[in-house]
């Protein structure tokens, strides 16, 4: 090995630990930015004893911090690392770097669910539909759960039948594409008010998670997070193709359907409790390869999971817009932010590949 080889090794693996660390210190900062900033400022120093349930704290930025915003926060972070996680998972899966976690069609399924109770319909299955309904956030969840878990299963069962992801990616794509033409006939009969509602629930939002819903959407979160870390040794093979996969002992059949599972139930969590959030998924997978400087897995899942969290509750901060007293839809501020990241990291990839100057 030549002496710039031996320079270049330490450096590398020194720029990992250097970016690894900004992301830790990263989210624990925006946290702090989501708690303090919203549409009235809460200086730290009053929101500390707040967080502590200090006897001295002023009991209203308490109720602010405890009853909205903590939650908010929770849930911006566990939504930015389920989804980094996931988009990395299927651009790994699918070789495709434009890959992300909805395109197996499990936010479509989640959206047929949610516009079904919404919109609802007649005689006994209209009753059933405006019971649900009658739960209120706890019945979207619901819906959403079943329609993301009925479109996972319908892809699962394809997938036992399929050798080729590109043709299981085709598949989803399709799927997702019917049920999306399902929900456009709905809203077209449904009453304005209703179809409102439904578009609203669809720009996405991270506010409105209540304790209750943690207490749910946190366990999948985390549960289904772990299984994915515990699976990088597969993924790591898979970065070379399915035949090399093979040689190394890798199951490959059995690998694809454990990472679809995975990541359709990290991407139908979000969905359920924050609507279909764009871009994050698959801008942050990028961006953390990039700053990384690597694709190998047992580094690049913790980085994923850390700076989608982070970046997450920089959306959450920007959707409030903090003083204005105005709350953006958060898929416009995910898009605004993801769509040049993913350009630039194309462009910067290709000239990479291409040797041009960047």
């Amino acid at each position: 090995m030549t002496a710039a080889a031996l320079t270049t090794v330490p450096a590398a693996a020194r720029r990992r630990t250097v970016v690894l660390s900004i992301m830790v210190i990263a989210v624990p900062v925006t946290f702090a930015l989501a708690v303090t900033l919203g549409s009235t400022a809460i200086p730290l120093s009053r929101a500390l004893p707040a967080l502590l349930r200090d006897g001295t704290a002023d009991p209203a930025v308490r109720e602010i911090i405890w009853t909205v915003r903590l939650p908010r926060a929770m849930t911006a972070a566990l939504a930015g690392a389920a989804l980094g996680v996931a988009g990395v998972q299927m651009q790994t899966l699918f070789r495709n770097p434009l890959a992300e976690p909805y395109i197996l069609g499990v936010s479509s399924g989640a959206s047929l669910g949610v516009s079904l109770i919404i919109i609802g319909w007649g005689g006994t299955a209209g009753a059933f539909t405006a019971g649900v309904a009658g739960l209120g956030r706890a019945g979207v969840v619901v819906a959403a759960s079943a329609g993301a878990a009925a479109v996972l299963a319908l892809v699962l069962a394809l997938s036992r039948r399929v050798r080729s992801v590109v043709t299981l990616l085709i598949v989803g794509v399709m799927v997702g594409s019917a049920a999306t033409s399902i929900i456009t006939v709905l809203l077209v009969y449904t009453d304005p008010q209703r179809a409102q509602q439904f578009i609203s629930w669809g720009l996405g939002s991270f506010a409105g998670t209540t304790w209750p819903d943690l207490a749910m959407f946190g366990p999948v979160c985390l549960v289904a997070l772990a299984a994915a870390l515990a699976g990088v040794k597969p993924l790591n093979a898979l970065l070379l193709g399915e035949n090399y996969a093979r040689t190394m002992g890798v199951r490959v059949r059995l690998t694809r359907t454990l990472t679809l599972l995975v990541s359709s139930v990290l991407a139908g969590a979000v969905t359920a409790f924050c609507g279909p959030v764009a871009f994050l998924g698959l801008a942050v997978p990028h961006v953390a390869r990039l700053t990384l400087g690597t694709a190998d897995h047992r580094l690049l899942l913790p980085g994923v999971a850390l700076l989608g969290a982070a970046v997450a509750l920089l959306c959450c901060v920007a959707a409030q817009v903090p003083g204005g007293g105005v709350v953006l839809p958060l898929n416009a501020v995910t898009t605004i932010l993801g769509a040049p990241v993913v350009i630039a990291v194309l462009l910067r990839s290709r000239a990479a590949r291409t040797g041009l100057a960047v």
